[in-house]
């Protein structure tokens, strides 16, 4: 559970913390008869890392999709940058291009290349121009390490460097706040630490992140803020800190030990 402990030192991450830029009020979300969020009610600040954790099923990943709406919500508000997320429609599909997702499958286009994948979004939703979009997806595919992969098809790719692109396809859109959904999930240990750092380097740079993940040595180095989710509910919130040496839930020093006993 630990891998990411070995992650190589960085410079202290930098907290520059705004105004809140994800709001969730009061949100409900059921699948059939069972309540998967449970009146959560969180905030992100502008340039904040707050990282999600918690035993399997406890609703971190549905959380992260609501916030895209990927998930619909029954009720509830969330809003980003000062606005409410919309249910459906050309004002969501607006609002969502400020809203960067990374998958725990990656989810690139299988039969786009790198470059392509990575421009699509600028070119399409943004209405950048093809040569403005390939020369800043060139300096994200640099970025997190993968330039020379460019005219490649994904599947060419091992994991590790299919989940940088996804990342640079995320920053391509200039995003004002990227979730990332078990980013490690799918792939090999060896491949954990090189999509990890490129972690790193966002929340250094002051990227607002929400990140669900197994990764406690990502959640003690990079995030200002751990979530602990269980039920469906958050029970607790701290810094890394506070969470990982003195949790004060039962339910977190139940989850804590059992990692700490693998």
């Amino acid at each position: 559970m630990e891998n990411s402990e070995s992650l190589p030192p960085t410079s202290n991450i930098t907290v520059r913390r705004g105004e809140p830029l994800v709001v969730v009020t009061d949100v409900n979300k059921h699948f059939g008869e069972l309540h998967v969020l449970k009146n959560i009610n969180a905030q992100v600040n502008r340039g904040e890392v707050v990282v999600v954790i918690g035993p399997s099923g406890s609703g971190k990943s549905t959380l992260c999709r609501a916030i895209n709406r990927l998930e619909t919500i029954d009720d509830g508000v969330i809003s980003i940058d000062g606005q409410v997320l919309p249910a459906e429609g050309k004002a969501l599909a607006h609002l969502r291009a400020d809203v960067g997702m990374v998958f725990q499958s990656f989810n690139l286009f299988a039969h786009k290349t790198v470059l392509e994948n990575v421009t699509l979004g600028p070119i399409k939703v943004r209405g950048v121009s093809r040569r403005e979009a390939e020369a800043r997806a060139m300096q994200l595919l640099e970025r997190v390490g993968v330039a020379n992969q460019a005219k490649k098809m994904p599947a060419q790719l091992s994991g590790g460097q299919q989940q940088r692109v996804a990342i640079a396809r995320a920053l391509a859109m200039d995003p004002k706040v990227i979730l990332l959904d078990e980013p490690t999930s799918a792939l090999d240990p060896e491949m954990i630490n090189e999509v990890l750092e490129v972690m790193i380097d966002l929340a250094n740079d002051g990227m607002t992140m929400i990140v669900v993940t197994h990764e406690m040595g990502f959640a003690r180095k990079a995030a200002d803020r751990v979530i602990f989710m269980a039920d469906g509910e958050i029970v607790e919130e701290a810094t890394p800190e506070e969470f990982f040496t003195t949790p004060r839930s039962t339910r977190a020093k139940d989850f804590l030990s059992k990692l700490l006993s693998h």
